[in-house]
């Protein structure tokens, strides 16, 4: 005949079953707080970049060229349209040859009879290569607003290609799991340290009190 569990028993267990959960959130927490630090450091500072960015001066820094296509390219260039395809491998190779600029595999606007235009815009710069139909004179230029507004372009996710869009995404992920692990933490410590939910209440009600009165 078995026998009952006591409660002695049942605390043990209960014991066991805490000691294994607070053992697996430390571990996620640290994980996340480790794969997201660097990061969340590079965030935490461009908020506050992107918060006083009217006060922050930065003088533009534009940048001209000039170049030629050979006579032989001019033919690779499609007649006038709606398409946006990229310049011909060959065109677009000579294009870097004669400028700074790169331009193979960005979409082309061919909709202008006497030239085709290709913007280029990066995290922190404007960029773009105008190409003459019919003379295959090349012009290039480059406005370069600094390191600041590159790191806050950075933040924003602005012109930075896919590679950055997926890494915001993943980082944002890391970010979340080390704050449900954080408030799970701080609920099996809280009986310990009374000051806890009180905080974790201002966290949620100042940002909502400042939106509402403050914000219109």
């Amino acid at each position: 005949m078995a026998r009952p569990k006591t409660a002695k028993q049942g605390k043990k267990k209960n014991k066991k079953a805490r000691a294994f959960w607070l053992k697996q959130l430390h571990t996620w927490h640290w994980v996340s707080a480790a794969v997201s630090l660097a990061a969340m450091f590079l965030f935490s500072v461009t908020g506050i970049t992107l918060n006083h960015a009217a006060s922050i001066g930065a003088e533009p820094v534009v940048t001209k060229s000039e170049g030629k296509l050979p006579a032989a390219l001019l033919a690779r260039l499609h007649a006038t349209g709606d398409a946006t395809d990229p310049l011909p491998a060959d065109v677009a190779k000579a294009v870097a040859g004669a400028v700074p600029l790169n331009p193979a595999g960005r979409a082309a606007d061919w909709s202008a009879e006497d030239e085709v235009y290709i913007a280029m815009p990066g995290p922190g710069r404007d960029a773009w290569v105008s190409i003459d139909r019919a003379t295959g004179e090349v012009a290039a230029e480059v406005t370069d607003r600094g390191w600041i507004s590159y790191l806050n372009d950075l933040h924003k996710g602005r012109n930075t290609g896919d590679a950055w869009f997926w890494f915001i995404d993943l980082f944002a992920a890391a970010c979340v799991l080390f704050t449900l692990t954080g408030l799970l933490l701080l609920q099996l410590h809280a009986r310990h340290r009374p000051m806890t939910w009180p905080l974790v209440i201002l966290s949620l009600i100042a940002p909502l009190l400042l939106a509402l009165l403050f914000i219109h």
